[in-house]
């Protein structure tokens, strides 16, 4: 290992060369160490009391059975969802963001989640199936028809970052009423578990949302990464790109499905939780200080806020669990204000 201008690392391992900047590097250690310290607080916090050595004894599969239960069946798989739930949409949000170069794109701006949420509302209400399997497919498909319908219609001669999310936010709106459309045509019980669904919430997650986010996650977060520094090309613009020889549209297109997939499998297991795709990645590129889509830190990014913002909800309120929906939409809004402000003084908008 070398130092390169004090400023990067260079890993050199036979005929392997890989360059690690300093600064992402700190970065990501800091946020594993944070990602953690609130995967214990998680164990550690709740209204059945749990000590420290308690919960280890009760990981390594001894203590008492209440405390097995609470620690291996309650909190550790909830906590792990938040994670992996964090770490997708943050990751599709880091590459939408790239392909439309603009820090407001992001899934649930331009009406990729609200399709998933749409296919799989479907199959909630409609078919009356609540099971993984079904609520997965109603999800992708939905994602997926709604990606092509904006692909398409933000078409002219080539995809335009500013024209994709104008498109993106008018299908948006249509989506929500006809969410709204469905929801007044159900039975009362329907309606009111899918709106409780569609806030986005962790309560009751189990071993099988972990299972099929690690697996979605395993196959599809390397595609992300080999397509990171295609992305960066074609942040410097689509004429440029195409001038070193890229293929700006095969590009776009493997993005695009990705972040579909990342994005329906978050909505299958936590419902559409908003804003976490919109505020990770730009908090990644500001702690990183990163010129292009830095999905690593995204990741990591993405998994503690959501985390977080779920431990504050069960426990910000006395006796009171809000759905961690509830709370991302606060810091959300928070955050968006903060952006479009930021984006006005630069008169971009």
């Amino acid at each position: 290992m070398t130092a390169t201008a004090n400023r990067q690392w260079t890993l050199r391992t036979g005929r392997i060369s890989l360059r690690v900047h300093r600064r992402t590097a700190w970065v990501a250690a800091a946020l594993v160490v944070l990602c953690l310290g609130i995967v214990l607080a998680s164990l550690l916090s709740g209204q059945y009391a749990i000590s420290l050595p308690d919960v280890f004894r009760a990981l390594g599969g001894h203590g008492t059975l209440q405390q097995r239960y609470f620690v291996n069946d309650v909190r550790l798989p909830r906590v792990l969802v938040a994670l992996l739930v964090g770490a997708a949409l943050a990751v599709s949000g880091a590459i939408f963001q790239s392909l439309s170069a603009n820090p407001l794109g992001s899934p649930d701006i331009v009406g990729f989640n609200s399709g998933a949420s749409a296919g799989a509302l479907v199959c909630l209400v409609l078919l009356r199936d609540s099971s993984l399997l079904g609520t997965g497919i109603g999800a992708v498909a939905g994602g997926g028809v709604v990606a092509v319908l904006v692909y398409l219609l933000a078409y002219r001669g080539g995809v335009s970052g500013y024209r994709l999310i104008l498109v993106g936010v008018g299908i948006n709106a249509l989506l929500g009423a006809g969410i709204a459309y469905l929801l007044s045509r159900a039975d009362l019980n329907d309606s009111l578990n899918a709106q409780i669904w569609l806030v986005g919430s962790l309560n009751g997650r189990g071993w099988d949302q972990v299972r099929l986010l690690a697996v979605v996650l395993v196959f599809v977060l390397p595609l992300a990464f080999a397509l990171s520094r295609a992305l960066l090309t074609l942040e410097i613009g689509e004429e440029p790109a195409i001038a070193l020889g890229l293929a700006v549209g095969r590009v776009r297109r493997w993005a695009i499905v990705v972040s579909v997939v990342l994005s329906a499998a978050a909505i299958i297991c936590a419902g559409p939780i908003s804003f976490v795709a919109l505020a990770a990645p730009q908090a990644a590129r500001r702690l990183a200080r990163s010129a292009g889509p830095s999905l690593v830190i995204s990741a990591l990014m993405g998994a503690a806020l959501l985390a977080l913002a779920d431990l504050l909800a069960q426990r910000l309120i006395a006796g009171t669990q809000l759905p961690v929906g509830v709370a991302t939409l606060v810091l959300g809004g928070l955050y968006l204000g903060w952006l479009l402000a930021g984006e006005v003084r630069k008169g971009r908008t």
